[in-house]
C-alpha cells in the first residue's frame, strides 16, 4: 500500500473479507499522505444487520488505525438482512461519522433502484466488475441516472487485457499497452 501511494495511487479498496484492513492501514500511515488517499472499505454480507454493520465498522476503523473511513460500501447484498435496515445502518454509522460517503457494491440495477428509494442518506456509488468482456452497461446507465459513479472493480479482467490482440492493436498504434487502452476506455465511460 505504502508503495502504490508513493508511485501515485489515491484510491485504496479493501474489506472486511479481505483480511487485510490492518496492512492497507499501515501502508496508509507509512505513506504520510492520509489526507491525500481515499480509503475504501466495505461491510461482508454477514455484518449487514444494524447492530453487526456498526460493530464490524468500528473493528474497521480499528485495525486500520484511521479516524474514519472515506468510503464504506454493503460488500454484498445479503437476502437474510432487510435492504431497509442495512442501509438505514450505513446511513446511521456515516451521521455518526465512522465514514464520509456510503455505497453499494455487486448491486444489481433492481436493487440500486430499491437501495436509492430506501436509503435515508445520498448513496455515492456502486461497485462492480467492469470491464471490456463483460457488459455491465445498464447498471453504468442505473447509475448515471441517480447520479452514483460506477467504481470498477478488475477493469483489466484479471490480467486478461494483456493478451487481447485487438487492445494491443490499438496500443501499438498509439504507442500504449493493451492495459493502457482499456483504462482509457473506462475513463471515456466516465468510470471510477
Amino acid at each position: 500500500t505504502e508503495q502504490a501511494i508513493r508511485i501515485g495511487y489515491r484510491h485504496i479498496d479493501t474489506a472486511q473479507m479481505y483480511d487485510n484492513e490492518r496492512d492497507v492501514g499501515e501502508g496508509v500511515r507509512a505513506s504520510g499522505k492520509r489526507s491525500e488517499v481515499m480509503v475504501t472499505t466495505k461491510v461482508q454480507p454477514t455484518n449487514l444487520a444494524p447492530h453487526d454493520l456498526e460493530r464490524s465498522v468500528k473493528e474497521s476503523l480499528a485495525k486500520l488505525r484511521l479516524d474514519h473511513i472515506d468510503l464504506l460500501l454493503s460488500h454484498w447484498p445479503n437476502p437474510r438482512v432487510p435492504l431497509s435496515e442495512t442501509l438505514d445502518a450505513l446511513a446511521h454509522v456515516r451521521k455518526l461519522g465512522l465514514c464520509r460517503h456510503i455505497g453499494v457494491s455487486n448491486f444489481t440495477v433492481a436493487l440500486m433502484e430499491e437501495a436509492v428509494e430506501k436509503c435515508p442518506a445520498p448513496l455515492v456509488c456502486n461497485q462492480v466488475e467492469y470491464h471490456p468482456y463483460l457488459d455491465q452497461t445498464k447498471v453504468l446507465e442505473a447509475c448515471r441516472q441517480h447520479d452514483m459513479a460506477l467504481v470498477a472493480y478488475s477493469p483489466i479482467a484479471k490480467g486478461r487485457v494483456r493478451t487481447d490482440e485487438v487492445l494491443a492493436r490499438i496500443g501499438r498504434a498509439h504507442g500504449k499497452s493493451a492495459a493502457q487502452v482499456c483504462l482509457r476506455w473506462l475513463v471515456q465511460q466516465n468510470v471510477s
